[in-house]
């Protein structure tokens, strides 16, 4: 298996495919969007989402034998200072770090049949206005908000296509902060039952998977992810 040639091949495309969505916010993938109509961030949120899985596997499949060494850990000080406040009088703004780790699955439990509410009968024979007091005034009807405008607010979305991008520009730099992260986490015995410290790809179908593919992605990510499942197997040889 060419590995490198795998890589270099699904990261071009999606890098094409990033490019495209960030024309779409009419971006150039540095200035930050404000709001944008809500059919278009579902459209681009639609391509992101298994966008960013491919990549992930992608740096799965390029973390396969990196080697790292560990910087000694150095203890917090007692009184740390507090970061200063990004953006406004506090520095330019940090790159966001894309997350190496699947996000996990939520499962729905299904509920018992509800039996119905027993509401207690009390009747007056007499009207008491005591009585009146003590229950509670009905609340004023409040008048309905406004219609929304149609619009979504972009800048979450803009800083996951900066993440992706930044992680598709430097494969290796990622790799080794997955493999750093790894050896990180296991060196601590108390966090090896923790749930969110498993490997990086969750069993099963990948976030952002559809059975039908509707677009160029969805292909880029069968292939990453088969490639990753490959890359992750133990060296028989």
């Amino acid at each position: 298996m060419d590995w490198d040639l795998a890589i270099k091949r699904n990261s071009k495309a999606l890098k094409a495919i990033i490019e495209v969505l960030f024309a779409l916010l009419g971006l150039d993938g540095t200035e930050a969007a404000s709001r944008i109509p809500r059919s278009l961030h579902s459209a681009v949120l639609a391509v992101l989402r298994p966008a960013e899985s491919a990549v992930r596997r992608l740096i799965v499949i390029a973390a396969r034998g990196v080697v790292v060494k560990l910087a000694p850990s150095r203890p917090m000080p007692e009184r740390a200072k507090p970061p200063a406040p990004q953006g406004k009088g506090g520095g330019a703004p940090r790159s966001p770090a894309f997350p190496l780790f699947d996000p996990r699955k939520r499962f729905k439990f299904a509920r018992g049949p509800r039996g119905k509410r027993v509401m207690p009968r009390i009747r007056f024979i007499e009207y008491d206005p005591r009585v009146v007091a003590l229950w509670p005034k009905p609340r004023p009807v409040v008048e309905p908000p406004p219609p929304p405008d149609g619009l979504a607010s972009a800048t979450r979305l803009h800083r996951r296509l900066q993440a992706v991008k930044l992680a598709l520009d430097d494969l290796p730099r990622q790799a080794r902060r997955l493999v750093r992260l790894q050896e990180r986490r296991a060196a601590k015995p108390d966090l090896a039952l923790d749930v969110k410290f498993k490997p990086p790809l969750r069993p099963g179908r990948p976030p952002g998977y559809r059975k039908k593919p509707i677009h160029e992605v969805d292909e880029i990510l069968t292939a990453c992810d088969w490639l990753a499942c490959e890359a992750m197997k133990p060296d028989t040889s």
